[in-house]
């Protein structure tokens, strides 16, 4: 009977190991190209002028999802959007990294339930993140945070934490943003606690009504509640920035009212440019005024909030989004590994550049959406030290 169960046991350490690598090797990476895939395409023509200034340029990217997957950063993958290398080869300075902490069953624009169940539990499972983060979304929060505190470690990317940070030059420069505030779990002293993570922008809303108030695709669309009040407070007193991509029209406005300090859009578009986004984007006088106030917004490469995924339809994006709100108020906002389809990863986007030249727009005007605009409005915003 003892041998029986010391080579049972064997067997299932066996069995086990295999399981981890079956998932690592196997099941993930194609679980992973099927939720963030690229259009097969030829490779997009790019011409000498647009090459030369996109090598000239300090690109930026507001919006990435690629910490909730598992995959190596660090190294180049053949699915998926976005790791270090192909920031690189894009020619990328700073990337914002997403943390995604709850997302509900069935996903959609139009209006989700928070009490629905969880899919962001069942990636912490498969993926076998650490105990803590299966029924805790702050866990969660910290965990990604912590992967890209390793790179950091490493030396493959530099985390800003303060405005200083964005001229650093050695590597690339990862801002840490949570997709919404429940990570917070009710509780304000968790800010600190994000602060402390490394977090220095912070989402209110994500596809579901939470704590601080209504989301665009929840039930409610209600405006700020006496938490979300405080909490907005806290952040600004702590030097977080706040981002409302998928915060309620009124949750918006009341942002607006309650703080003078500027705020951003990571992922989004105008309902100018493409009306069918009414779901998705905010109305066109609210972004407004939030580039009145020196907000910027990350216009997105997928068609919840474009019409038209190409090259050509991301620069069409951007070219009505700086007439409408003006050249300083705009950024590449990709939304990148984010289970959205898109026609290019990060390493393509010189197709962006050539597109932009293409139609018209000025080479002051393309450095600045590229990513002056950012580089700016995050050396204005972040703590000074």
């Amino acid at each position: 009977m003892k041998r029986f169960l010391k080579w049972f046991g064997f067997l299932f350490v066996f069995l086990g190991i295999t399981g981890v690598i079956v998932l690592s090797k196997i099941v993930w990476p194609k679980v992973d190209a099927d939720m963030n895939p690229v259009l097969a395409h030829n490779p997009y023509p790019v011409s000498d002028a647009a090459q030369a200034l996109h090598d000239d340029l300090w690109i930026a990217d507001l919006h990435a999802d690629s910490l909730l997957w598992r995959r190596n950063p660090a190294k180049r993958h053949d699915h998926g959007h976005v790791d270090l290398p192909r920031l690189r080869e894009g020619g990328v300075e700073f990337q914002i990294f997403s943390a995604v902490t709850k997302s509900p069953r069935g996903l959609n624009f139009d209006g989700n339930d928070a009490d629905a169940p969880d899919d962001i539990t069942r990636l912490a499972l498969a993926q076998l993140w650490p105990l803590g983060t299966w029924n805790s979304i702050y866990e969660r929060a910290a965990y990604q945070a912590k992967r890209l505190q390793k790179l950091e470690r490493k030396g493959d990317v530099h985390i800003v934490r303060t405005a200083a940070d964005m001229d650093k030059t050695d590597r690339v420069l990862g801002l840490l943003l949570t997709e919404g505030a429940h990570p917070l779990q009710g509780d304000l002293e968790k800010i600190l606690w994000l602060y402390n993570d490394g977090y220095r922008a912070m989402g209110l809303q994500h596809f579901f009504d939470n704590e601080l108030g209504g989301s665009m695709h929840g039930r409610s669309q209600a405006g700020l509640t006496g938490f979300g009040r405080a909490a907005v407070r806290k952040m600004r007193e702590r030097g977080i920035i706040i981002d409302v991509a998928h915060s309620s029209v009124q949750v918006v406005r009341d942002v607006l009212e309650l703080t003078p300090d500027p705020i951003f859009i990571s992922h989004g578009g105008t309902i100018a440019h493409c009306p069918k986004t009414t779901n998705r984007n905010l109305p066109d006088d609210v972004l407004q005024e939030i580039a009145a106030r020196g907000g910027i917004i990350g216009i997105g490469y997928f068609s919840g909030v474009i019409c038209d995924i190409s090259p050509k339809g991301i620069a069409a994006a951007i070219v009505d989004a700086a007439a409408l709100l003006g050249p300083d108020a705009v950024a590449l906002g990709s939304d990148f590994d984010g289970t959205v389809t898109v026609s290019l990863d990060t390493s393509e986007l010189a197709a962006i550049t050539d597109a932009l030249l293409k139609a018209g727009m000025d080479e002051t005007t393309i450095r600045k959406v590229m990513g002056g605009n950012a580089k700016r409005f995050f050396k204005e915003n972040l703590p000074a030290e």
